[in-house]
């Protein structure tokens, strides 16, 4: 068999196969459901919400890296997905570097309803150390690694198809080649059906100066699982030159062309002539008109000219230098699948594939590594007014479990594994171990630390054990002078902040909330030291409830303090209201201790950069209620705090 080898492709002779490790999905969030009791609900929302649980199925919106996400969808969904699309990194020179906004301040009052108007101001905030850390391993040793990665991404994809499924993979002129030949050994060169050629760009004046042709169309490569597959004839609208060359006749009801009338019955004849659509010739044969409007289009052949690229000004522009066209996603989603099929899309970006697939009617799937870019499809999909419910994932507390196991569930340190985890926290934290206690493990700079579990988030009875231990530690060790605890954690619980603080000042602790980063899990970040724990920001929000005549409940965004590690000094200076921080926020009007459920929402958009900071709520019972408010900044990060109310 002809194939393609590169350095790494093999090792003591066998092939390297991918990471096959399935675990399962964390539902963090849920959007754009009602619950069933106590709640109203807009009309195309309550429809929503009603075919959605006819059918048992949410669609997936899933932060994780592929490498880890595809394994985990095999055990539900091999054999099953009906077209994949994926747009791949095909050029060294892509990272995940992406352009953030901070909106401008209009100054308005206490009530505060509409702060941020105009594009405002724009920064580049670099990739984080995971996603500098994926880049690197796609593109590390240049093309060999560029094909590794490909090939392990292909052998995960080719299981997901059904037996009348289809790929689609989206490339240009620089790995494209190579990719076609990696596609024909995985998926078989007999599947291979189509070379689409996209032309994306137009001739301009740096392609003039070039001395080379201009780079202006992308590949994709088109792939069936078997011998049927599901293929709907697509046309195009007749472009005008064709009009006018093939439809140049025109009358009362149009452009038509003219074609002979061979066969027909009597019936035909006399229908066509009361029309008006006769012709006789001058030979006295009959031919018959035509009509633009009758013709579905132009049959589409394999080199697309008709769709451009997104330009600056368009309604679905996100701001993403590798956005591709919904009218692109359209063609493909509606020739190679139907109606309430399944599609995939594992590089989500800024979630063309899923937004498509929603207006057409599909299920969807869709992850990414990059957080922005889940909170970018998370807006996107919002902007439908009948957007079905679906779900935000990750692999959360189970991906660390297996990172903890294969990390230190060893022969060497069988005997107290959690140590072993703690001691490696800290030491990341360039921290001291401290011995002999329940709740502090190590120290700092004259601060005591905790180290959160894998598994649970900080709550508000660890503090407090964590606040009396620390008193104990401060007797007993006479020579440490200590002023606080920093907890270190995966996850806290939504009320912590507050609580904890009161607590805490009340025994007067200085606590501070320090997130583990996902980093910790790549052996490559903590080799190369990169680590970095930042500070939880602080969310402050007041709640007003009336009930006089109806229940209700009235929320306020009173404030928003982002710990400054991610973002510029000069950006930061730029900053007069705390506002300008929020770029979304949701509400849980009734919060069960499950999963959050965005049924509210206020985010801004190019188009309306405006941002509500009050709404009301009416309930349509007596009781008490735990109300979850979510806030997502410029960046892509989520603050959360639980407050219960009495209605």
């Amino acid at each position: 068999m002809t194939e393609l080898t590169w350095d790494g492709k093999y090792k003591d002779g066998k092939k390297v196969s991918p990471v096959r490790i399935a675990l399962p999905f964390q539902t963090i969030e849920t959007v754009n459901e009602k619950r069933k009791a106590g709640l109203q609900a807009d009309i195309f929302a309550a429809a929503a919400n009603q075919a959605a649980q006819e059918s048992g199925w949410k669609n997936r919106l899933i932060w994780g890296d592929k490498k880890y996400v595809l394994p985990s969808l095999l055990p539900e969904f091999a054999g099953k997905v009906n077209l994949i699309y994926i747009d791949p990194p095909f050029d060294t020179g892509a990272n995940f570097s992406f352009t953030a906004t901070i909106p401008n301040y209009d100054g308005s009052d206490d009530e505060r309803l509409d702060h941020g108007t105009g594009e405002g101001l724009s920064f580049t905030k670099q990739p984080s150390v995971i996603e500098q850390k994926a880049y690197r391993d796609t593109w590390g040793r240049g093309l060999d690694s560029y094909l590794q990665w490909f090939y392990e991404t292909a052998l995960l994809l080719r299981e997901l198809p059904a037996e009348d499924g289809s790929i689609y993979v989206h490339l240009d002129w620089h790995v494209g080649h190579y990719a076609k030949a990696v596609l024909d050994e995985v998926f078989g060169y007999e599947n291979f059906q189509n070379e689409i050629v996209w032309k994306r760009a137009t001739s301009g004046s740096s392609k003039a100066r070039a001395k080379k042709f201009g780079a202006d169309h992308d590949v994709l490569y088109y792939y069936t699982k078997g011998t049927k597959w599901i293929f709907n004839k697509t046309y195009a609208e007749y472009p005008e030159k064709e009009i006018e060359k093939r439809f140049r006749q025109r009358d009362e009801k149009g452009h038509y062309k003219d074609a002979e009338l061979a066969t027909y019955s009597q019936e035909t004849f006399e229908r066509l002539k009361n029309e008006n659509r006769l012709i006789v010739t001058s030979g006295g044969k009959y031919r018959y008109k035509i009509y633009l409007d009758e013709i579905e289009g132009v049959l589409v052949d394999s080199i697309w000219t008709d769709i451009p690229i997104v330009n600056s000004q368009a309604d679905e522009r996100e701001n993403y230098a590798t956005q591709k066209p919904e009218a692109l996603l359209e063609r493909i989603i509606r020739a190679s699948s139907n109606e309430n099929d399944l599609i995939l899309d594992c590089f989500c970006g800024s979630g063309t594939t899923a937004a498509t697939a929603e207006k057409l009617g599909r299920r969807w799937i869709t992850c990414d590594l990059g957080r922005f870019a889940i909170h970018t499809a998370r807006k996107r999909l919002l902007s439908n007014p009948k957007v079905k419910p679906f779900e935000v994932q990750n692999l959360g507390k189970y991906e660390r479990q297996a990172w903890m196991q294969a990390e230190f569930d060893l022969p060497e340190q069988r005997a107290n594994v959690e140590a072993a985890y703690r001691n490696f926290i800290l030491d990341l934290y360039h921290a001291s171990p401290l011995a002999g206690y329940a709740w502090l493990h190590g120290a700092k700079a004259g601060r005591l630390v905790h180290v959160g579990s894998v598994d649970a988030p900080v709550s508000p009875g660890d503090v407090k054990a964590l606040v009396l231990e620390f008193w104990k530690v401060a007797g007993k060790e006479k020579d440490m002078k200590t002023n606080g605890i920093d907890i270190l954690a995966w996850n806290f619980a939504f009320e912590l902040n507050e609580m904890a603080s009161q607590f805490a000042a009340e025994n007067k602790v200085d606590l501070k909330f320090k997130k583990i980063p996902r980093e910790v899990l790549e052996k490559k970040a903590v080799e190369q030291g990169d680590i970095r724990f930042f500070e939880l920001a602080s969310l402050g929000v007041e709640a007003k409830v009336s009930n006089r005549q109806n229940h209700e409940l009235t929320l306020t965004l009173e404030n928003f303090i982002v710990p400054p590690d991610e973002v510029p000094d000069d950006v930061q200076g730029k900053i007069s209201h705390w506002s300008q921080w929020v770029d979304y926020w949701g509400v849980d009007w009734n919060y069960r201790d499950d999963t959050f459920h965005n049924e509210w929402q206020s985010y801004r958009t190019k188009q309306d950069p405006k941002l509500e900071l009050k709404v009301s709520h009416l309930y349509e019972e007596t009781g008490t209620y735990q109300v979850v408010v979510k806030v997502i900044d410029i960046l892509g990060n989520d603050t959360t705090k639980l407050i219960s109310i009495e209605i």
